[in-house]
């Protein structure tokens, strides 16, 4: 009887968010925690979660801290569940406050709650896509690059040169990123890139 935890982001940009949701779920109690940084829409792309899926036997209980970070389709979220409590294994979702036991029958308040929240899930994923697709053909028709304007190499390499310079200038990662106004995301694809070229 293992407890188990999931934590999940869309991006590589998102470790924050990553870190968070395993600390949450280290206070809930998870032995095991699996992680990845993958689109929520496919199952199939997200190799973290297969893994766990079969790593599971009865008797165990997945955590996760919400709803959205285990599927964003109200249908692969219903099967994943579904299949769980059909194994004996116990379902919670932290944020959300549901905890499904496999012994017991749902009841309709816990079916209500559980499928509002998960096409609620859903409902936002389809509008951003909706928006983000509306914006790029509006764009693309004004003949408009849409996205962040690239960053000036100097502002890149102001950057780069206080972070390896920090221990003179006891500048943290924060303070750099402020002074500079480079997002945290592209000065560690950037450190990323620095450190691989050695």
């Amino acid at each position: 009887m293992t407890t188990y935890g999931y934590a999940r982001t869309s991006t590589v940009g998102q470790d924050n968010g990553l870190e968070t949701q395993k600390q949450l779920l280290k206070e809930a109690g998870c032995a095991n925690i699996y992680h990845e940084q993958v689109t929520g829409t496919s199952t199939d792309k997200r190799s973290a979660l297969k893994e766990l899926l079969e790593a599971m036997s009865e008797g165990d209980t997945l955590v996760v801290t919400k709803i959205d970070r285990l599927a964003r389709s109200i249908i692969d979220l219903n099967s994943i569940v579904n299949d769980l409590l059909v194994r004996g294994i116990n379902v919670k979702f932290l944020k959300d406050n549901l905890h499904f036991e496999a012994v017991e029958k749902r009841s309709p308040m816990q079916d209500l709650m559980f499928n509002m929240l998960g096409a609620f899930a859903q409902f936002e994923r389809d509008l951003i896509v909706d928006r983000t697709t509306e914006g790029r053909e509006r764009a693309k028709a004004k003949g408009t690059h849409m996205g962040r304007p690239a960053l000036d190499s100097s502002i890149i390499k102001r950057a780069l040169k206080l972070y390896a310079e920090r221990e003179s200038n006891g500048l943290t990662v924060s303070e750099i990123i402020k002074s500079t106004g480079i997002p945290k995301a592209t000065l560690y694809v950037e450190l990323k890139k620095l450190k691989n070229d050695k």
